[in-house]
């Protein structure tokens, strides 16, 4: 299989392959990118650099590579619609399947509102992280003096899954709230109508939260290597923060 050739390729790699050439492979690529490598495994596409080959000596992984018939089926290739086939069953129901068309013809128009090389840094720094060139906190970096990855859950979560489609008080049973992104908490019939205009709302209010963290973290506000400038009695009161 794909993914157990790679995964057995990169290991080769970081464990120095076959017993003749302990350390040839491992020297192959640097620690960091041999780490995203592994993160990768499964679709060698999205490697920025070459694919750590396997070893010599590690005949099972280099026959499974040239036999094809022991491939699995390509999967289906991702498009922005693919969630389409899949089975959902949080997806709110619209009363106005029209406007929802129009609302969702509007949103395809907007950029992204995180772009991709985004993630992809995102995911490099958590790769380091979990090798521990990194760690999350500003307690630990402080403390440890290394770098942190910052990850933070805003600018979102405004659709709420929901155990029950309906919910009911005094009597009066309306529809479940589902998140800002799809109707109103307030419980009132008009409020829990699905509303696809909310999903423009939610998308203008990302934007512009995103936007105002991109400029604290650009600007050096959210920059945690100047922690002796901040005026934090835990650092400004300590031996550590007078270095």
């Amino acid at each position: 299989m794909a993914l157990a050739t790679n995964s057995a390729a990169a290991a080769a790699a970081v464990s120095g392959g076959a017993a003749s050439q302990p350390r040839r492979a491992a020297a192959f690529l640097p620690l960091k990118r041999r780490t995203i490598s592994a993160i990768h495994a499964a679709d060698p596409s999205k490697n920025n650099g070459p694919v750590v080959p396997a070893a010599a000596g590690a005949k099972s992984s280099s026959s499974a590579v040239a036999t094809p018939e022991k491939k699995p089926a390509a999967p289906g290739k991702w498009a922005v619609d693919s969630w389409r086939s899949k089975k959902a069953l949080q997806l709110p129901e619209y009363p106005n399947a029209e406007e929802l068309d129009a609302v969702l013809k509007t949103i395809e128009m907007f950029p992204p509102v995180v772009f991709a090389g985004e993630a992809r840094h995102l995911e490099e720094r958590m790769a380091e992280a979990a090798m521990g060139g990194a760690f999350m906190g500003v307690v630990l970096m402080f403390g440890g003096q290394v770098p942190v990855v910052k990850v933070g859950r805003m600018a979102g979560q405004f659709a709420k899954p929901r155990s029950e489609p309906f919910e009911e008080k005094d009597s009066v049973k309306l529809p479940s709230y589902r998140g800002g992104n799809v109707n109103g908490d307030d419980f009132t019939e008009k409020s829990r109508v699905s509303d696809p205009q909310r999903m423009i709302r939610a998308y203008a209010q990302s934007v512009a939260t995103l936007n105002l963290l991109r400029a604290f973290a650009t600007g050096g506000y959210a920059a945690m290597q100047r922690f002796t400038q901040w005026n934090l009695d835990f650092m400004d009161h300590h031996e550590q923060g007078d270095r």
